[in-house]
């Protein structure tokens, strides 16, 4: 089991996201909806991984993820987006994420993102 923090700005999202992971036998340990709660809670409690949506008000995840990584560079994160991979690529080359994941995505493609970081 491992302890989580899930990212955000869709409350419906991150209640979808919670369901699976709490299914997957993984606990979460706080839930944000934008990016600098979420580097926030990042420094707080210290999970073993995160959720990161992208696109949300303030602080997007692309900074958010950068910022996690300058405080933690062993941070695993999992980019849940409904941009894929190659579009976020070609708005930021260097975002170090540890997996992504496209939505609407099923709940075995988000536990095996978690299962392959851990």
């Amino acid at each position: 089991m491992a302890k989580a923090i899930i990212v955000d700005d869709s409350k419906f999202m991150r209640k979808i996201i919670h369901e699976t992971l709490i299914e997957g036998g993984h606990e979460v340990i706080g839930e944000a909806d934008n990016g600098v709660d979420g580097l926030e809670m990042y420094r707080m409690m210290k999970p073993d991984f995160v959720t990161m949506d992208i696109t949300m008000l303030g602080k997007d995840g692309i900074e958010t993820v950068a910022e996690i990584h300058s405080i933690d560079p062993n941070a695993r994160i999992i980019v849940i987006s409904a941009m894929n991979e190659k579009t976020l690529r070609i708005n930021d080359k260097t975002i170090n994420a540890s997996a992504f994941i496209t939505k609407p995505f099923d709940k075995k493609t988000l536990l095996d993102a978690v299962q392959s970081i851990l």
